[in-house]
């Protein structure tokens, strides 16, 4: 059995464009990985199953593109520590980490480029776990390139606790009904422009805003030291960027009565 942890995201930012032919969304995105974790435990088995996380589809259908062949299956086991739909790409990463712990037990592993197709097949973010550091995200989001972004703060994540979220395919029909697209080249144009500038952690607060979603608690988290706030991915969760330790524990104590809070910071590897 081969076990590894698989880490949660956060988009420090997010510029959606109109749909595509294949009706996806064009997308500009950052993606930073963060040290909030699901455990993955991948075995060979004569019979392919899933356990621990009653929800999973991604992770069956990763060992499913990974079985066969040399006669391979798996059996998998999910620790659930990413709360579920929430913004933050749980099931992509306990997905990427299943294809990446599966492979390596097959007796003629696939290439990297093969691991990546399957990945793509999974959903957009998925890619995205199966590479290193921080990664400007193209395309429908699965056309990666490595940014070389700082690492040296705090992340305060808060999932709401009044919020309920609606799936992730009613987020984008509101952007496209409100004309979200509208100015996206320049939004995109002041992405590229802003992570151009990124020295130092402060520089991250002049990334343009989410624009699937917003939140109050944003503004108040910035009231309370944050240098950067915003939703992640379609949300709902909220992440909180502050320079200081003490400062981001001063924020989750105050904010803590709006919903569940984990203190962590950023992660380069997978």
């Amino acid at each position: 059995m081969t076990r590894a942890p698989a880490a949660a995201k956060i988009n420090l930012s997010l510029v959606v464009g109109p749909l595509r032919d294949d009706g996806k969304h064009e997308v500009v995105t950052v993606y930073q990985r963060v040290a909030l974790s699901d455990r993955i435990a991948v075995e060979r088995s004569p019979d392919l199953s899933v356990a621990g996380f009653a929800g999973d589809t991604l992770v069956r259908r990763a060992l499913e593109c990974i079985a066969g062949g040399d006669g391979a299956s798996f059996a998998a086991r999910i620790q659930k520590r990413i709360p579920v739909a929430a913004g933050l790409g749980g099931g992509s990463s306990d997905a990427a980490t299943a294809l990446r712990l599966a492979n390596a037990l097959r007796a003629e592993p696939y290439p990297a480029d093969r691991l990546r197709a399957f990945a793509r097949e999974l959903g957009s973010d998925v890619p995205y776990f199966l590479e290193d550091g921080p990664q400007l995200g193209t395309g429908d989001g699965t056309e990666l390139d490595l940014l070389e972004l700082p690492q040296d703060y705090w992340i305060l994540l808060v999932l709401p606790r009044k919020l309920t979220k609606s799936s992730t395919e009613n987020v984008y029909a509101d952007f496209d009904a409100r004309g979200g697209e509208r100015g996206y080249e320049k939004r995109r144009a002041e992405l590229l422009d802003a992570l151009e500038r990124v020295k130092r952690p402060r520089d991250l607060a002049a990334l343009p805003p989410n624009d699937l979603a917003s939140s109050p608690l944003a503004r108040e988290l910035v009231a309370l030291g944050a240098f950067r706030a915003d939703v992640t991915g379609a949300g709902p969760t909220v992440y909180a960027l502050f320079l200081h330790g003490h400062q981001a524990r001063a924020a989750q104590e105050r904010i803590s009565s709006e919903g569940r809070t984990w203190l962590t910071a950023p992660a380069w590897y997978r």
